[in-house]
C-alpha cells in the first residue's frame, strides 16, 4: 500500500509518500481498500505539529486523515478477550462492501485498518467522494448541537464559517431541529451556499460589520454560536450570547497560516495572549456557558459514535441532509490540496482520490 507520511513538523514539503506492507486486519478489524479520503483542516494542524490528540496517540512519522470511504478487502476475527467480556466487536462487514470508516490519523493511504466499531454501511445515493467528506462533519456538527447546545425548537442560532465543512452540516442540522440559523461567511461567492443549506439570513463580514449585523438578526442575543475561528470572534461571540446561551468551540483556524504552510510562531503567541479567558466567576454571573470538544477524542465513546453515524446515515438515506459538495485532488496532489484548505476560499469538502 502507498501512503503519506509526515516526518516531522513543518509546510508541504513534509508531506512525503512510501510504500508499505499492506496491514492485515487483527481480532475486530476491518481493512478498507480507500476510493477517497476526506481533508480537514485539522490535517494540516497534524502537519504543522500543533495538532495535541496526534502527539499524544501518534507522535513522528505519521499519516494524517481521519475518514475515507472504500470497499471491504478483509476482516478479521473476533478478538479472544471481547469474546470472553461478551461483547459484540465482530465485524459487521463482509468483502466487497462500500463503507464509510473512521480512523484515528492514519486515513492518508490506499488502505486503512480500524476497528469495527469505526466502520459504517455508507448511506444510499452517496458516491465515494462524497461519503469521503461525510462523517467528520457530521459528527462534529452533531455533537456540537444535539450533545452539547440542545437548543429548543426556535432557538436562534450563529453559525461562524457556514459555507464549510462543519458550518454547513450545522446549518442542515439546525433545520432539522427546527432552529433559526444565521450564518457567517467571510466572501460574497460563499452566501448564496449558506442561504441553500438552510441558513434563515447570512452576513457576509467582507462586505458588512459582522457583530452590527449579529445585533441586528438577534437583539436579545442568540441562544447558541459556534465558533471555530479562535481570537478574532470568540471574545464577541460570547457578548453575543442572551442569558443561558451557549459558545461551542470546536477549533482556532484564525491562529493558523493562510499561506505558506507553516506555522508563524509570533503570531500564534501574540493569538494565544489576547485568547479570552472566560472563568467559573464571569460565567455564573452572566448565565452563559463555553464548551469544547476535539472530535478526536470521541472515538473511543463506541455508543455515541453509533447512535450518531446511524442517526446521521439515517438522515443522508432519506435526503434529509446532503453530503457537501467536493473538490477532489489526487493523492498526489495533496500539497496542494493543503494549501488551497488553508487559503480559507474553498466551498465545501476536499477529498484526495488514492
Amino acid at each position: 500500500m502507498r501512503r503519506v507520511t509526515i516526518a516531522s513538523a513543518g509546510g508541504y514539503d513534509k508531506l512525503t509518500f512510501e510504500d508499505v506492507p499492506t496491514p492485515r486486519p487483527r481480532g475486530g478489524e476491518v481493512l478498507v481498500r480507500c476510493e477517497a479520503i476526506g481533508v480537514n483542516y485539522a490535517d494540516c494542524v497534524v502537519r504543522m505539529g500543533l495538532y495535541e490528540s496526534a502527539k499524544k496517540y501518534v507522535g513522528w512519522p505519521i499519516t494524517p486523515g481521519f475518514e475515507v470511504a472504500g470497499v471491504v478487502e478483509a476482516v478479521g476475527a473476533p478478538s479472544a478477550d471481547a469474546d470472553a467480556a461478551g461483547e459484540a466487536d465482530t465485524p459487521r462487514f463482509a468483502v466487497g462492501d462500500e463503507v464509510i470508516a473512521l480512523a484515528r490519523f492514519g486515513a492518508y493511504a490506499t488502505h486503512v485498518c480500524v476497528p469495527a466499531s469505526q466502520v459504517f454501511a455508507r448511506p444510499r445515493g452517496l458516491d465515494a467522494a462524497r461519503a469521503a467528506g461525510f462523517a467528520v462533519i457530521y459528527l462534529t456538527a452533531h455533537h456540537a448541537l444535539f450533545d452539547l447546545a440542545q437548543p429548543r425548537a426556535g432557538a436562534q442560532l450563529l453559525v461562524h464559517s457556514a459555507a464549510g465543512g462543519v458550518g454547513s452540516a450545522l446549518l442542515q442540522l439546525a433545520r432539522i431541529a427546527e432552529c433559526r440559523a444565521v450564518g457567517v461567511v467571510g466572501a460574497a461567492h460563499k452566501v448564496d451556499a449558506a442561504l441553500a443549506l438552510g441558513a434563515e439570513s447570512v452576513i457576509d463580514k467582507s462586505r458588512e460589520d459582522l457583530w452590527r449585523a449579529a445585533e441586528h438578526h438577534a437583539p436579545e442575543g442568540y441562544h447558541a454560536i459556534f465558533d471555530a475561528n479562535g481570537p478574532t470572534t470568540l471574545r464577541e461571540s460570547y457578548k453575543h450570547l442572551r442569558p443561558i446561551g451557549r459558545l461551542v468551540v470546536y477549533g482556532f483556524h484564525s491562529m493558523m497560516p493562510r499561506r505558506g504552510g507553516r506555522p508563524n510562531y509570533p503570531k500564534l503567541a501574540y493569538d494565544w495572549l489576547r485568547m479570552p479567558r472566560f472563568d467559573p466567576l464571569s460565567l455564573t454571573g452572566d448565565n452563559k456557558s463555553v464548551m469544547g470538544f476535539n472530535l478526536s477524542y470521541l472515538f473511543a465513546e463506541r455508543e455515541l459514535l453509533a447512535s450518531s453515524m446511524a442517526r446521521l446515515c439515517s438522515w443522508a438515506s432519506e435526503g434529509r441532509i446532503v453530503a457537501p459538495r467536493t473538490s477532489e485532488y489526487a493523492l498526489a496532489d495533496v500539497a496542494r490540496a493543503h494549501a488551497d484548505l488553508e487559503s480559507g476560499q474553498t466551498v465545501g469538502k476536499l477529498v484526495l482520490i488514492p
